[in-house]
């Protein structure tokens, strides 16, 4: 258990999750309006849910085929893409350099998630938090 397993927040936020999804949601579908990159991540219901997100995946301990089908039960915008590949592949480094992801962009279109040539158009969008 993660260090946060324990705590009342986190035990209620969690299972309001599990009565509504089965489980904890990936960050898009609790915040569809928010960019990858938005402050709403670092503070606020979005700090809250990633870290619910980041406990229980923490607790879950996921295969790899077991994350694929998570994250195809709730289809990402392009957009989230690179966080996909870090999801999947938990052990790369976060700096890594854009061209750096078109092999694990290809490994995603092999993997079912087909809309990686959508990436840099969807993540340059103004239109979002």
């Amino acid at each position: 258990m993660g260090k946060y397993s324990n705590e009342q927040w986190y035990i209620e936020g969690v299972q309001a999750y599990l009565a509504k999804y089965g489980e904890v949601p990936p960050p898009w579908i609790f915040a569809p309006e928010y960019h990858p990159y938005s402050i709403g991540w670092r503070m606020g219901s979005g700090e809250s849910h990633m870290m619910y997100l980041d406990e229980w995946m923490s607790q879950q301990k996921m295969s790899f085929a077991e994350k694929v089908n998570y994250l195809h039960r709730y289809p990402a915008p392009p957009r989230w893409y690179q966080w996909l590949v870090h999801f999947l592949w938990d052990d790369l480094p976060y700096d890594m350099e854009d061209q750096d992801y078109l092999k694990y962009f290809e490994k995603l279109n092999q993997l079912g998630f087909k809309l990686a040539d959508q990436f840099q158009e969807d993540f340059d969008r103004e239109d979002l938090d």
